[in-house]
């Protein structure tokens, strides 16, 4: 249902091609994230087609992403995160399904700035070939013994400031597997706002601001570790952000 109003809310905004968006590509950037319910986005929607337009891929405004996170038996990856660690990365195989493009990704979080680097690959492997160990090992500092963890998926909207150097990502219908388990968060925005620097004054920061959603510091691989292997895993720094996370999506209009 919510899914259905969003889609038709879209049909209202000016949309960008995949060409257009060289300009914002911001593979070197400050990310600031934001999380709130479906609902609230319905309430925000017409306060953003003033300020942003929508990229739009073979006829869909929504496209659909699936990731495989890979980490080592460790999870040092997340442990970096839930550490506090300024250098830190993430691997992962993304695929841009619509487009049916797919990437070895790898992100370096880096005293505050992420830097994205990628390179195309066929398709999402079962096991690491040597070309992506080689990738990886380019790029990672320390060498770990990396293997998948994680499936993630969800649908992406990416908006994109008509005056500004700056994009808008919106993540729903998120989804965690691993095995035969699988956690849905189906009522979670996960907004992120990507700048050359960060400003305050973007009309989505103002906005977020006027209905006081702070800004929210957690990736959706950590989300999914958690919830995936909490059993496991020390997060005792995160617990506030996860408990508040299942509040939100336990709301509904």
């Amino acid at each position: 249902m919510f899914f259905n109003r969003i889609t038709e809310a879209l049909n209202s905004f000016e949309p960008i091609s995949l060409l257009e968006m060289d300009r914002v590509k911001l593979m070197n950037r400050v990310d600031t994230k934001f999380a709130f319910s479906v609902a609230e986005f319905l309430q925000l929607l017409p306060e953003l087609k003033s300020h942003y337009r929508i990229l739009e891929i073979e006829g869909t405004r929504t496209p659909f992403y699936e990731s495989l996170y890979l980490d080592d038996a460790d999870f040092t990856f997340f442990r970096d995160h839930h550490n506090g660690r300024t250098n830190r990365f993430k691997v992962r195989f993304r695929k841009y399904v619509e487009s049916n493009l797919v990437f070895l990704e790898i992100k370096h979080k880096y005293k505050g700035r992420t830097d994205k680097r990628r390179i195309k690959v066929d398709e999402i492997p079962s096991e690491l070939k040597e070309k992506h160990t080689d990738f990886i090992n380019e790029v990672v500092t320390n060498q770990l013994s990396l293997k998948p963890v994680m499936w993630n998926s969800f649908n992406r909207l990416t908006l994109v400031n008509k005056t500004e150097n700056e994009r808008l990502t919106l993540d729903l219908n998120l989804s965690f597997k691993w095995k035969e388990e699988k956690i849905l968060f189906e009522n979670l925005i996960i907004a992120e706002l990507k700048q050359e620097t960060v400003n305050r004054n973007s009309a989505f920061y103002q906005l977020m601001k006027s209905k006081c959603i702070r800004p929210y510091r957690l990736s959706k691989y950590c989300i999914g570790s958690i919830e995936l292997f909490g059993g496991r895993l020390r997060f005792n720094r995160f617990k506030k952000k996860i408990l508040k996370l299942k509040k939100i999506n336990s709301y509904a209009a």
